[in-house]
């Protein structure tokens, strides 16, 4: 009998009149309303300007969708066009299916088009967006969870997933991997933002650190999957993939500290130039400011002085008037 395990939702859809609402639709829209508004915020404390992380965003999320869409499709056709299967179900998204590979490589396009857009260095936005791309990572996992996919091997842990049987699975007790890589994203997360803090990373180093620590959980994580994948010399496919990825993350953190050390001082170019515009007549009009207090000033000096005192003044002032005349007179002489 098993006194625990971590239960699975008896169905990962509820019909609101003719409209369903998807609990897959739900964490992948949470996490990316995440992403945006954390991404915001540190885009902001790097110096950009609020509104710039969601403008790149409407460009980014939709690269990113059709890209983890793709790869999932490329990478595991035989579900949907071997005999048997119907191809239409490739584009019904909500039903699970985004690879996190494609996802990034394209939302990474979609990314620099909007960020060429703005005139912004996409390595800048990057560091930026980083953390909360692990973050909506993290909550997109539970979309997982609603549809009961990808678990791992059977287990008796106290934090077994039950699964239900149905057509495509077998009933029992898994491990969770949705939930290990969930937590696993949320380490990363705050890997980055610690290692950001101290370090100061910059020119791209910071998202290339939160794509090398998720491909170590990614790899260990898939290993554990029982869901159907291709296999290479043994290991899953997206196995690989993690691998080959964290190398190239890696390689990019190290080159980039030599070629380009430190981090970027302007982020947004367009509105440091505005911010330097409006501080500059600000600017004149403190001196002027400062000029007119001066006389004023003088003013108040001669004003609360005897009348008398006040005429010496002027006279002293007129007699050094001449005498500087005339001595200009005598040394043109």
């Amino acid at each position: 009998m098993d006194l625990a395990y971590i239960p699975s939702p008896s169905t990962g859809v509820i019909n609101l009149g003719p409209i369903p609402l998807r609990g897959y639709a739900f964490c992948i829209i949470i996490g990316v309303f995440v992403a945006v508004w954390y991404g915001n915020k540190r885009w902001i404390a790097r110096g950009g300007t609020a509104g710039t992380v969601a403008d790149i965003a409407v460009w980014a999320v939709p690269f990113g969708l059709v890209g983890g869409r793709l790869y999932h499709v490329i990478t595991d056709y035989q579900l949907y066009f071997s005999e048997g299967e119907n191809w239409v179900d490739a584009f019904k998204i909500w039903e699970g299916g985004l690879g996190i590979w494609g996802a990034i490589a394209l939302g990474a396009v979609g990314a620099w088009i909007g960020c060429r857009r703005r005139g912004i260095p996409l390595p800048a936005y990057a560091d930026a967006i980083a953390p909360g791309i692990a973050f909506a990572q993290a909550i997109g996992r539970w979309g997982n969870w609603f549809n009961q996919e990808l678990y791992g091997k059977p287990t008796d842990l106290p934090w077994a997933l039950k699964i239900t049987e149905s057509a495509n699975r077998e009933a029992g007790l898994y491990h969770p991997t949705f939930l290990y890589e969930s937590l696993w994203c949320v380490g990363v997360a705050f890997l980055v933002i610690w290692a950001d803090r101290r370090f100061k990373l910059g020119h791209g180093r910071a998202f290339a650190l939160y794509v090398a620590a998720y491909c170590v959980g990614r790899a260990w994580i898939e290993y554990m999957r029982v869901d159907e994948a291709h296999h290479i010399l043994g290991l899953r496919l997206n196995v690989w993939t993690a691998i080959g990825v964290f190398l190239l993350a890696v390689v990019y953190m190290v080159v980039s500290a030599r070629v380009r050390p430190g981090r970027e001082e302007i982020v947004e170019p367009k509105a440091a130039k505005e911010a330097a515009d409006k501080a500059a007549p600000k600017a004149d009009g403190e001196d002027a400011d400062v000029a007119e207090a001066d006389a004023d000033a003088g003013d108040a000096v001669t004003d609360g002085l005897p009348d008398d005192r006040k005429d010496a003044d002027v006279s002293d002032g007129d007699a050094a008037h001449d005498a500087d005349n005339g001595a200009g007179s005598a040394a043109k002489g």
